[in-house]
């Protein structure tokens, strides 16, 4: 990117490769994820922007080629994750070589492809974060996913089936949900319906949802008020503009709205968010969800993807370009 706007500004150059220093390693990608902060960003709408020229994206997965001084984990050849913040601290993900700190790495099991590791970082790690550490999720409890078919929504819900939740999902085409069904969500709405909401409290015999991952606070935050248990939860994990609450609705079951910001998570905590979703991987109870896989090229076409989100079930993926042949894995 050299400038903010439209899917239109991104374009596909060639730079010389990174190198890593101190602390720090070199990844051959495999594939790049695609999350809608990135769209923000590129739209030059996002509260922290970066420096032009930029390359997007903090997702990633690969082959480790070369470690800085001082690396102590991996080692050339291991298959590794990347969850950075958007564009990265030091390369964006987007790119065929990129550097990161050890710290923004992760281990990639074998049985988990390039393309599902690279839908990991942002979506699972905002997941788990929302439903666990802002949610205090329970086993035994209810959970309402709204957005479940996205890259996040879609996480959330693996998460929290694992987890031993009862879990409620929306979406608003058939594909969609049915995809959510697939993965274990015991109730699945169709949001686009303006009476949705009263299944779900058919669903928990009238006591309500214990906690509410909202995607959407600014179309249904006032809702989730009135369906939400005496002493639930409600996260607010996405917001595209303002919206009027009853406060009331949340006085008289003394609820919670919490929200958070992935970026404000500190590295330890971020440690331990990571070291649960290796394990997932590792025992095979998460299994990341791809919805479409663009190559590098054609970025356009995947960030205009997860901006209209259509018919799309899971996360965008790029994979890039070796000589004259698309690689994935």
């Amino acid at each position: 990117m050299h400038e903010f706007g439209g899917p239109e500004v991104l374009r596909l150059d060639e730079i010389e490769d990174p190198m890593p220093g101190v602390g720090e390693v070199l990844v051959r990608v495999g594939a790049a994820g695609v999350n809608p902060v990135d769209t923000y960003v590129r739209s030059g709408v996002y509260e922290r922007l970066p420096q032009l020229p930029y390359i997007p994206g903090g997702d990633a997965a690969g082959t480790v080629e070369a470690v800085g001084v001082g690396v102590t984990r991996f080692a050339p050849g291991d298959r590794v994750y990347v969850a950075g913040a958007s564009g990265g601290s030091l390369t964006g993900c987007t790119a065929t070589r990129i550097v990161k700190r050890e710290a923004e790495l992760h281990p990639l099991p074998s049985r988990v492809s390039f393309e599902q590791g690279a839908a990991l970082g942002v979506p699972y790690a905002t997941a788990y974060r929302g439903l666990f550490h802002k949610g205090e999720a329970k086993a035994g409890e209810t959970v309402l996913v709204h957005g479940a078919t996205g890259g996040v929504g879609s996480a959330a819900v693996q998460l929290a089936v694992a987890g031993g939740m009862r879990v409620a999902g929306t979406g608003s085409t058939a594909r969609g949900r049915d995809g959510v069904r697939s993965l274990g969500a015991e109730l699945v709405l169709d949001h686009s319906r303006s009476d949705y909401l009263e299944e779900v409290r058919d669903w928990t015999d009238g006591r309500g949802v214990d906690v509410i991952l909202e995607m959407a606070a600014h179309v249904n935050l006032d809702r989730d008020l009135e369906v939400a248990a005496r002493g639930g939860r409600v996260v607010v994990v996405g917001c595209r503009g303002p919206v009027e609450v009853h406060p009331r609705k949340a006085m008289v079951k003394d609820l919670t709205i919490r929200a958070f910001a992935l970026a404000l998570a500190d590295e330890a905590e971020m440690a331990a968010i990571h070291a649960a979703l290796v394990a997932g991987l590792e025992s095979g109870v998460l299994e990341p969800v791809v919805g479409e896989v663009v190559p590098f090229r054609d970025a356009e076409r995947a960030h205009r993807l997860v901006e209209s989100r259509g018919d799309l079930f899971g996360n965008v993926v790029l994979v890039p370009l070796v000589g004259k042949q698309e690689t994935s894995s």
